[in-house]
């Protein structure tokens, strides 16, 4: 059993310190940040199932068991709450209406077993060739471009219910500009609760599932299938999204250290390895894919509390969350409207994300091969791209991440030849955590 130094009197964060991963205040205190953190993480992981049609509480239990597996895999040491990535909607959405949802979760267990891999190189060979493969333009037109092919999805949902779904979206807005701190960072969920309040009294919710539902038993879960004839095209599908969860754990990782110890960052492979393996684990049995969030580093931004002591108290918190299937009849029963209301804004911010990572690294749009490294890509996710032989198929995100690094690394390997240029490779500090983005939100 991890144990943890007590902070200080326990009671109270020490002035100009931090609680560290092996430190911990009083139990009634650490209980408390464990929900808050739940609480925090809420609102986005329940709209993953909603949105792509997985059980909210079969996706709930493996984000508790993938925190718990993530807190073991990276020794207590680095605090993290593993919630569902966003990264996985538009492949699943797409996999799901063409081979099944057998197919898709074998798209998600595919990405998590090539992340661990890459988690165990990185933690021999280091990061630096992470950083050369991915340099800001790219990794800013890859994440950037998730979010905006998402936008027809958003677009479907909201016009069959457009004044539930502008009052979700106006709600969403005015909450994230009227609050500060904790309220402000969960906006989302408090746009998503004045939305469904909206639509109850409009008698656009059907409430039969929740009533047939039992308030205590196990999550729903169902095996990946490997077997399918189009379950290989669909992997295809999902392989870039692997860029993205390393760019969110990298980012997490050194925001991390950046507000405790420059140690941590030493456990960057075992991040990649923990998040790959409880990807994998949701995948195989019917959870959504698992990253880590910024509304996390957020509240322990806020609390200064970065304790790993919280973090087992919140996984714990959501399985115990997730044997309640009343709960989940309830988030499934949000109807499209809000969500159309909540996800205009989400995936616009998800796309914002990719171009804030742009403007944080300078990235020199002077220059041609960024310039074409981000309009192509934008353009081939926005337009729904995609490639067909056959029964093999592949879709807007692959064709357009792959065009971002053929584009950059084909462009400046031209433009040393013809010295007409230096490339603009180097690190990607602002990818991950986001520090200054108001919601701390990631592409999850």
């Amino acid at each position: 059993m991890p144990t943890w130094t007590l902070h200080g009197n326990g009671r109270t964060v020490e002035p100009g310190k931090v609680v560290k991963p092996d430190e911990r205040l009083n139990w009634g205190a650490t209980v408390a940040i464990g929900v808050q953190h739940v609480i925090a993480m809420f609102g986005a992981t329940f709209l993953v199932p909603v949105l792509t049609g997985f059980p909210v509480s079969t996706t709930l239990f493996f984000s508790g068991v993938g925190t718990i597996l993530f807190l073991l895999v990276t020794r207590n040491k680095l605090p993290s709450y593993l919630g569902s990535s966003f990264a996985f909607i538009a492949p699943v959405t797409a996999a799901t209406a063409t081979a099944g949802t057998g197919s898709a979760l074998a798209g998600i267990v595919a990405v998590g077993v090539l992340l661990a891999a890459i988690g165990f190189i990185v933690q021999f060979a280091g990061i630096g060739w992470i950083d050369r493969l991915m340099p800001p333009v790219v990794a800013g037109a890859i994440v950037a471009l998730i979010g905006f092919n998402l936008a027809p999805v958003a677009w479907d949902n909201f016009q069959q219910q457009p004044l539930t779904g502008t009052i979700t979206l106006v709600a969403v807005i005015v909450f994230s500009v009227l609050f500060r701190g904790f309220l402000g960072r969960i906006s989302i969920v408090l746009g998503v609760v004045v939305g469904y309040v909206v639509a109850a009294i409009a008698g656009e919710i059907d409430y039969s599932a929740v009533e047939k539902a039992a308030w205590i038993g196990l999550p729903e879960f169902q095996l990946a299938d490997f077997a399918s004839p189009g379950t290989w095209s669909v992997i295809a599908m999902f392989l870039p999204v692997v860029l993205v969860l390393i760019a969110e754990n990298v980012g997490h990782v050194r925001g991390v250290a950046t507000m405790t110890d420059a140690a941590v960052n030493q456990h960057t492979g075992r991040a990649l390895i923990a998040d790959g393996a409880a990807t994998a684990l949701a995948g195989m049995f019917g959870g959504s894919g698992t990253t880590t969030y910024g509304e996390n580093i957020g509240v322990m931004a806020a609390t200064r509390v970065y304790s790993t002591a919280a973090y087992w108290v919140a996984g714990a918190t959501a399985v115990v969350l997730s044997l309640s299937p009343k709960i989940g009849a309830v988030f499934n029963s949000v109807p499209p409207g809000v969500l159309g209301g909540v996800t205009t804004a989400l995936y616009g911010l998800i796309g914002i994300i990719g171009i804030k990572i742009w403007v944080d690294n300078r990235v020199d749009f002077s220059r041609p091969v960024n310039q074409y490294t981000g309009a192509v890509a934008l353009v081939m996710a926005i337009a729904g791209f995609s490639i067909q032989w056959g029964d093999f198929q592949l879709g807007a995100i692959v064709i357009a991440a792959a065009a971002a690094l053929i584009i950059y690394h084909g462009g400046n390997a031209i433009a040393r030849w013809r010295r007409t240029g230096a490339d603009d490779g180097g690190p990607i500090p602002a990818v991950g955590p986001l520090g200054g983005d108001p919601q701390g939100l990631e592409v999850r």
